[in-house]
């Protein structure tokens, strides 16, 4: 089954809320947390209730173990960053809003169902998370079939623009289509006419791998080897071979953490960034995995994360939450998905998550601009049709409940084996486009 069309879709969700109108709608084993003076949860089924109880419940299904931990740290500090303003503000319908945080872990494991029957449990109107594409797909059916919104700050594989969803998924990431462009458009552009690339077999991974062949091609260059390799395997030595016996100028690497591994073998065969030029992408381009390494083994490395940079203000404000911060990756997409939540939930007056779903298009579009939580709730309150532009850009949802249109950032590594805060540039493009 496909998403309906716009107006279909929100006629449909719009009239599912209205029937319902009288009821009440870490690691894996980490307890749930509540942020703010919200009422504690209630224990109860894993099913949710049919209508809202007035309170806005909001879960995150989140990497605090895993291939993408990395991710977590950031990622958690935009979601409590959000929750704090809001309730700072009022909270939304007049309550503050309560929060419950899980780990999403990876695919190795079942961590991510455990967390989303917890948080059904505990009446989540809507749930942040996760950050891996295949971990998402794994617990999309369980958290739409519930009727609770599912909102990725993270989500980039092409297969949720047409997955069934009931009309309850929405991202403020980019599909890969989108970055995949940009990464073939660098790498022709930098003179690479023959490429290699390794990703992880994984939608994530085969998907960005097609569209970077793609656009590579249709610019010129050749993709003389391809591995789509087990991110589970012990070691890469096999595949790396591959790669090394047709001597690309270009390798591109698409990955999660496992890329450190994936790295050192490159080294060993001697297939090293000063040789050949690399590319990463979003999933393994990381502050903390390659620190051990030689200085230098990273330098000049390029590789490309959708979103606009996080502001200094931002970033102030979130190491004021968590001083331990040292990577920003997808914490401006998670600030913005909670803010958008909470103003569709506000907008429609309701906290279950398919009258959340109706409003999520109209509050982030068409109306008039505002930049915050109190802002956009006050113009709300007066009556008028609010325009949510973000941290993380401009966020216009089209009926796939992607961004029409997102930023994609290009960074470079230095001799520290880190990439700095500032990008190359950024390249923005429409995701039809």
């Amino acid at each position: 089954m496909m998403r309906i069309a716009p107006a279909g879709r929100l006629l449909a969700v719009a009239a599912a809320a209205s029937l319902a109108l009288t009821a009440c709608g870490g690691g894996g084993d980490t307890a749930a947390e509540q942020s703010g003076t919200a009422a504690p949860s209630t224990a109860a089924s894993s099913a949710p209730a049919a209508a809202g109880d007035g309170t806005l419940t909001i879960g995150t299904v989140l990497p605090q173990t895993g291939s993408l931990a990395f991710l977590g740290p950031p990622e958690f500090a935009g979601v409590d960053q959000a929750v704090k303003e809001i309730n700072e503000a009022g909270g939304v319908l007049g309550k503050p809003v309560a929060k419950f945080d899980t780990d999403s872990g990876d695919t190795t494991t079942n961590i991510a169902s455990q967390s989303v029957d917890k948080l059904l449990a505990q009446k989540a109107d809507a749930i942040i998370g996760a950050a891996s594409s295949s971990v998402s797909e794994s617990i999309i059916d369980k958290i739409t079939g519930a009727g609770v919104v599912q909102f990725s700050p993270a989500n980039t594989s092409d297969k949720f623009s047409t997955i069934s969803d009931n009309g309850l998924y929405f991202r403020t990431a980019p599909p890969d289509k989108l970055q995949g462009r940009v990464l073939g458009d660098l790498i022709a552009a930098d003179g690479n006419d023959t490429i290699g690339i390794m990703a992880m077999q994984d939608s994530y991974g085969s998907g960005l791998a097609d569209q970077v062949t793609k656009t590579a091609e249709e610019a010129g260059a050749s993709v003389v080897e391809r591995v789509d390799y087990d991110p589970k395997a012990a070691e890469f030595s096999a595949d790396v071979a591959k790669i090394k016996a047709k001597n690309p100028k270009a390798i591109v690497l698409i990955g999660f953490e496992e890329g450190a591994k994936v790295v050192a073998e490159l080294v060993k065969q001697g297939l090293t960034a000063d040789k050949h030029k690399w590319y990463m992408v979003d999933g393994n381009m990381s502050n903390t995995n390659y620190l051990k390494m030689p200085k230098g083994t990273l330098k000049g490395v390029k590789g490309t994360i959708p979103g606009a940079e996080a502001p200094d203000a931002f970033r102030k404000k979130l190491l004021e939450l968590n001083p331990e911060l040292d990577d920003f990756t997808y914490a401006a997409e998670s600030y913005d998905a909670t803010n958008l939540i909470a103003l569709a939930a506000e907008a429609a007056k309701d906290d279950t998550g398919k009258s959340i779903a109706a409003k999520l298009p109209e509050v982030s579009k068409g109306g008039e601009k505002c930049k915050s939580f109190k802002e956009c709730a006050d113009l709300l309150k007066a009556g008028k049709d609010i325009d949510y532009d973000g941290v993380s850009g401009p966020i216009e949802f089209n009926e796939a409940g992607d961004p029409a249109v997102a930023t994609i950032g290009v960074y470079e590594y230095g001799d520290d084996n880190k990439y700095p805060g500032k990008a190359l540039e950024y390249r923005t493009g429409n995701i039809e486009g």
